[in-house]
């Protein structure tokens, strides 16, 4: 079944740009030919990481207890492995709504919470495609600072949010394995065959738990992609403005894009005067607390701690556009 899904995983982009602009002739350039082809694109796309990257951790987990999972990927200084696990979402640039389902995943393999939170802050913050593109934009020393201040964010944050036991706010349903209806008990012996129905079940448990979240999520983004003004962000976020960065952070918030998407309007921005570390702080803030990303994670973290996560990573952001405004 890998293949299939690996072609069912190349296929789509293809797919509906062929359905939506060749089909339905909508305009690539258009505000509605973006938006839908975004909505079906990111749907199916977010929908198949989701499949895959829980199967796969399912089975893996079956393989390992809840203690000697920890103890591999936790690691015995909480602070290290957030920075690797910051590393590691470097080395994985999704956007924010496709790091929810290996956040889901890493959560259920029993990977300490604040290690995977600080996974899901970096995977989308930091983008190798925008260190290149930052780096011909405005020089090395822009693109190191930019990495750098992500992977301080990712780590400081997960470590902090590590620290106030964070697993009594994450939803019940992500914890729990079960096997033809019956929990799966530690040291039980399963045949290859039980592991592979007990990834399909686990798919189906928590696909019918987050996909309402997901498509309201995904159709939000799709509503507001593309909207960004450039005037209207110079006007309330300028250099005359000592409230820029949390101004840019406020408004980030609640756009949807990639690192690389957001990098041609984080242009536009500079070169209409705005501040670099109000520049660095909105495409930060898109890219790492999409609203998008934050109705989905609804369904994963109760609201106790998805207002830790979006205080903890906003104050960074926002500390960091002040930090770059002032060396800049």
């Amino acid at each position: 079944m890998a293949w299939l899904w690996l072609f069912a995983y190349q296929l789509n982009r293809p797919w509906w740009d062929l359905v939506v602009y060749d089909w339905l002739g909508l305009d690539e350039g258009s505000r509605l030919g973006s938006g839908v082809h975004f909505f079906l694109y990111d749907s199916v796309k977010i929908l198949l990481l989701l499949t895959g990257i829980i199967f796969v951790v399912t089975i893996a987990r079956s393989y390992l207890s809840l203690e000697r999972t920890r103890s591999l990927l936790g690691g015995r200084r909480e602070g290290v492995a957030n920075l690797a696990a910051a590393g590691l979402g470097v080395a994985t640039p999704f956007c924010s709504c496709s790091a929810v389902p290996a956040f889901i995943g890493f959560v259920a393999a029993g990977v300490p919470l604040g290690v995977t939170l600080s996974f899901l802050i970096a995977s989308p913050l930091i983008n190798e495609v925008a260190v290149v593109l930052l780096y011909g934009m405005f020089g090395a020393r822009i693109a190191v600072l930019y990495v750098a201040s992500g992977l301080v964010i990712a780590t400081v944050a997960g470590y902090i949010l590590g620290r106030v036991s964070p697993s009594r706010w994450v939803e019940d349903f992500v914890y729990r394995t079960t096997l033809r209806g019956a929990a799966v008990m530690p040291g039980q012996q399963l045949t290859w065959s039980d592991r592979v129905i007990m990834g399909r079940e686990e798919v189906a448990t928590i696909l019918r738990k987050v996909w309402p979240y997901l498509i309201v999520g995904i159709g939000l983004g799709a509503v507001i992609h593309g909207w960004a003004p450039a005037d209207f962000f110079t006007a309330v976020a300028g250099p005359d403005n000592p409230f820029g960065p949390l101004v840019a952070v406020a408004i980030g918030v609640p756009l949807y894009s990639n690192a690389a998407g957001i990098l041609p309007l984080v242009e536009v921005l500079y070169a209409k005067g705005m501040a670099i570390g109000t520049v660095l702080a909105f495409m930060m803030s898109v890219v790492a607390l999409s609203l998008p990303e934050l109705i989905l994670l609804r369904r994963v973290l109760k609201p106790p701690l998805l207002a830790a996560f979006v205080g903890v990573v906003a104050t960074g952001i926002v500390a960091t556009g002040y930090l770059f405004n002032a060396i800049l």
